[in-house]
């Protein structure tokens, strides 16, 4: 027989859950994430960014193209941030969003908000938040995509927005020595850099991820700081697969298993 208290968060995931929709464990402090695979659903990418970000005691952090809100969730978790934002511009992303927040009671530290990062400015002061996080769109606009008004492809592609949106809204938003935290394609290094450095954003430490040590890096990790000094520290990098097919040691520690 269920405890009242298991009865009443069934009532709320059932009140919550829209038709097509999913409920994930994310195997961390209970919490759960809604999500729909007809829309997009985070991946391993956000997850690393989650683990790789860093939020302290009276941080205030924005995640930029933050989807169904997993980011903002699991560094709830995983830091100690004061509050955590999320800035989403498809509809039914943030909704899901929004429900999620309420589905694992932190409205009193996470808000979800419905727009366009290029207009960050109307919901938000300049220079009034410690960290930035963004896990955005990886692909440039025109490489393979099918319909431009799908949800996937506006999260897998910069159809809404770009990179250089990201780190503009980021320089804005950011004060001075805050820091960005940012997960993309080491295809794109070359134009990370130079756009950061253009928006006054300085690279400090980046680690590229493999599936495995005989295999090409897929993805890259960044810290950049704002008004930073030129010095970029390469770290070690990030072994997704061992040699007997199961998860590294790291990346167990990262999805707290």
């Amino acid at each position: 027989m269920k405890s009242r208290k298991a009865e009443g968060q069934s009532l709320m995931t059932t009140d919550l859950l829209k038709e097509g929709e999913r409920l994930d464990d994310l195997e961390r402090n209970g919490l759960s994430v809604i999500q729909n695979p007809g829309l997009f659903c985070f991946g391993m990418d956000a997850v690393l960014l989650s683990g790789y970000a860093k939020a302290y005691k009276g941080d205030r952090v924005m995640d930029l193209c933050t989807g169904n809100g997993i980011i903002p969730i699991l560094m709830s978790a995983k830091t100690e941030g004061d509050f955590f934002y999320g800035m989403e511009i498809q509809s039914l992303s943030a909704d899901m969003a929004r429900r999620s927040v309420r589905l694992n009671s932190l409205e009193e530290k996470i808000d979800i908000i419905e727009g366009d990062i290029k207009e960050a400015g109307i919901y938000f002061d300049a220079a009034s938040f410690d960290v930035v996080t963004s896990n955005p769109p990886y692909m440039i606009q025109g490489h393979g995509i099918a319909e431009k008004s799908d949800s996937k492809a506006i999260a897998k592609h910069e159809i809404l927005c770009s990179l250089e949106d990201v780190v503009s809204a980021a320089s804005y938003l950011l004060k001075n020595g805050g820091r960005l935290y940012m997960v993309h394609r080491p295809f794109r290094l070359a134009d990370i850099f130079e756009v950061m450095r253009r928006h006054g954003i300085e690279p400090k430490r980046m680690k590229l991820v493999y599936p495995d040590a005989g295999k090409d890096p897929t993805m890259v990790l960044i810290e950049a700081r704002k008004g930073g000094k030129p010095y970029l520290n390469v770290e070690k990098p990030l072994i997704i697969y061992g040699p007997d097919g199961k998860y590294t040691e790291e990346i167990t520690e990262i999805y707290g298993y």
